[in-house]
């Protein structure tokens, strides 16, 4: 039943927040004024976290809160609050480490019930709205949490007062540390053997069911087969990223990832799209196919980005955070579910596009009379079916006795077919607050792709979301970020995260364009950074400012979807300090890897993107000038051989007799000298501080480059 009103909700800008404003729930956003109202009333809190394209928080919400006596339970008993967790990731972060001390588990919803400190007592995921196999229903924890506090309140408070001990001990404990030692050079042979030990050498990826992605892997493996000449860390990276391009996860016609897949084989996927995931996936493919020279990884990534640009992309610039997982059946409207808008009925593809060409795409697509997507969780959608490349086109060439130019057109043709008809559906619901960290993991994939596949419209698409962001979510005065903008009003002081991924977006569109604004932006930001989170007890950084009703200031140790936020800012101190000549930023990057030490040595792979930190650290500083006038087509040539050239840690700067070289001068004297020969583009390579001779023949440069990065 929904109210017909709404609650204090209805004020916020989170789309989140906004989708529970007329729940019958008294809800609260987090603020003193929760808190406040606890205190007086006497009343335990009621803590719910989640995002807005998360399914199991719609479920939730449908059963549980906009349920009139549930609703009436919560409101009779407790203080009740909303949080966003791509919002306040400082919140969510503090319960769920509560939620792995308490049930060694965690998941959104998170459920949290707390005292009028913030402590939590009970913790939960989602709770269904009755007791049923096995799981407890949420009217029955909600009438035992209500007595329990009536009656053994001061317990409670203790209990919960301990989980916040166990975590400021816990934090203690990392800041201090067991004594730094030096960076060890073996972690990441060691990472590349224990990936190795979960690679599903069938399907690629790493474990079993379900299957993440996880981007953060991908930059260890290619690292690995750089600074390793490891060919096993190449392949299983190259063999993932191949099995996802073919799978379900895969969205064959609008192109992006989703979320991650409930299945072993990357067919069946949980159908959300995040905005990260698109960012770093598209980096890690153009990297396959910078290394490899095959033209099947940056299609893949130009596919991911033309997503973004057409879905994602704001008017202004910005990109939205996400889509759903949840949509209308176009089958059946008015019902919802997950991925309903992505599945097809064979009967339709055919009147779509066809019989002809719907025999070439349902035999390269595994479309079946019955359906594929029969697994859960799409076992409400019989005779449905999820596209996922059973067979390459050059088997079906081989199957209907074609040419392989023919095979393809035909599937250009019924796929622009099905968009313009998936187009005519309900899509599933877009997540628009603008992220300051996300949309700088994203310019960093335009940047960097715009080079890879020289593609003007990706720099410009980077360039105008790196304006959003300093026009609407910097302050010039004493520049600070915020996290997010959303309905015209940019809010929430930014996170580690929003700074160290905004600095990586900006120093790969500084090394594309070369225009010296973007550096100059990412060295005030790491200033900041540094002055607003750095660790003096404990040396990294923490991950957010400090909040009176945060009780516990922590710092992630794991590269999930989204790298560590210390994991990448380590590696902005590496290339900037490198830079700009400042050994004071090398320091600090050396003391946060450091700081990691105890996870490093025993799960190296928990941090993949701390070790491409480290590994640049310990390697030898390459760096490549370019001295030639910036619009000369044989300056742009010399820029493009060593942009579309992989190698992690080089550096790219360009002598321009301008405005960069001057700004360059300052920080690097030596790039003041740096002229062009016979007024001719010239390059400058220099490994550990020694450079080589003078090159003014590209394909000379392209072959020293190539040398680099032979495995």
């Amino acid at each position: 039943m929904q109210h017909e009103t709404t609650n204090r909700l209805a004020r916020e800008k989170s789309p989140y927040l906004l989708q529970h404003a007329a729940n019958p729930v008294d809800w609260y956003p987090w603020g003193e004024e929760a808190f406040q109202q606890a205190r007086e009333e006497g009343k335990p809190i009621f803590l719910s976290i989640g995002y807005s394209t998360c399914h199991w928080c719609h479920v939730m919400a449908r059963e549980s809160f906009a349920d009139q006596k549930i609703a009436e339970l919560l409101n009779a008993g407790f203080i009740n609050i909303k949080v966003d967790r791509e919002e306040r990731p400082d919140i969510d972060q503090m319960y769920m480490a509560a939620a792995m001390t308490l049930n060694s588990s965690g998941g959104w919803p998170l459920s949290i019930f707390l005292t009028h400190k913030g402590a939590p007592f009970y913790v939960a995921t989602y709770i269904p709205p009755r007791s049923r196999d096995g799981r407890t229903g949420f009217p029955d924890i909600l009438h035992a949490i209500h007595t329990a506090w009536l009656n053994r309140r001061e317990e409670l408070e203790q209990s919960a007062l301990g989980v916040i001990k166990a975590l400021q001990k816990g934090a203690s404990s990392a800041r201090v540390g067991q004594g730094r030692q030096p960076a060890q050079s073996d972690a990441l042979a060691r990472a590349v053997v224990a990936l190795a030990d979960s690679f599903d050498q069938r399907y690629g990826g790493f474990g079993s069911a379900p299957k993440f992605p996880r981007p953060a892997v991908f930059s260890l493996l290619f690292q690995a087969c750089f600074f390793e000449k490891s060919e096993q860390a190449l392949e299983m990276g190259l063999a993932t990223l191949r099995a996802m391009a073919r799978g379900g996860i895969h969205d064959h016609l609008g192109g992006g990832f989703h979320r991650y897949a409930v299945d072993r084989q990357w067919r069946i996927p949980h159908f959300e799209k995040m905005l990260y995931d698109q960012a770093q996936l598209a980096d890690a493919y153009l990297v396959a196919g910078q290394i490899t020279g095959e033209r099947q990884y940056a299609k893949v990534a130009q596919q991911i980005l033309q997503y973004v640009l057409t879905v994602l992309q704001a008017p202004a610039g910005g990109f939205y955070a996400a889509e759903d997982a949840d949509s209308e059946d176009p089958y059946s409207p008015g019902r919802h579910g997950e991925g309903a808008c992505y599945l097809w009925i064979e009967e339709e593809i055919v009147q779509t596009v066809g019989v002809a060409d719907a025999n070439i795409f349902t035999y390269c697509y595994g479309v079946e009379f019955d359906g594929n997507a029969l697994a859960d969780p799409l076992h409400e959608f019989t005779g449905r079916n999820i596209l996922y490349l059973k067979h390459h086109p050059e088997e079906a060439a081989a199957q209907f006795n074609k040419d392989l130019s023919q095979i393809e057109a035909v599937l250009a043709r019924a796929s622009q077919k099905l968009v313009e008809k998936r187009q005519q559906r309900n899509g599933p619901h877009r997540d628009e607050k603008i992220l300051t960290a996300w949309n700088g993991l994203m310019i960093k994939a335009l940047a960097k792709a715009s080079a890879v596949v020289q593609d003007p419209q990706l720099l410009d698409a980077a360039q105008r979301a790196a304006v959003f962001l300093r026009t609407t979510l910097y302050n010039r005065k004493n520049r600070t970020l915020c996290r997010r903008f959303c309905e015209g009003e940019s809010g929430i002081k930014g996170q580690l995260d929003d700074y160290a991924f905004l600095v990586a977006g900006l120093f790969e569109l500084y090394q594309v364009t070369q225009e010296s604004q973007w550096l100059q932006w990412a060295l005030e930001l790491t200033e900041t950074q540094i002055r607003l989170f750095w660790d003096e007890q404990g040396d990294g950084f923490f991950d957010s400012l400090p909040d009176p009703l945060v009780a516990v200031r922590l710092k992630n140790d794991y590269d999930g979807a989204e790298p560590a936020a210390n994991s990448l800012a380590a590696a902005n101190l590496v290339r900037l300090g490198r830079l700009t000549d400042n050994s004071q930023w090398l320091d600090l990057a050396d003391r946060t890897i450091r700081s990691f030490d105890e996870q490093l040595h025993h799960n190296p792979q928990a941090l993949p993107v701390l070790l491409t930190a480290q590994q640049e650290l310990l390697s030898a500083p390459s760096l490549v000038v370019v001295a030639g006038r910036r619009d000369a087509e044989d300056t742009k040539k010399m820029l493009g051989i060593v942009q579309r050239s992989w190698s992690p840690a080089r550096l790219l700067l360009l002598a321009d007799g301008g405005e960069n070289q001057e700004f360059l001068g300052k920080l690097l004297p030596f790039v003041r000298t740096a002229s062009m020969v016979n007024n001719q583009a010239t390059a400058y390579f220099c490994r550990d501080y020694t450079c080589q001779m003078p090159m003014t023949d590209p394909e000379a440069l392209e072959e020293m480059l190539g040398r680099e990065t032979e495995v």
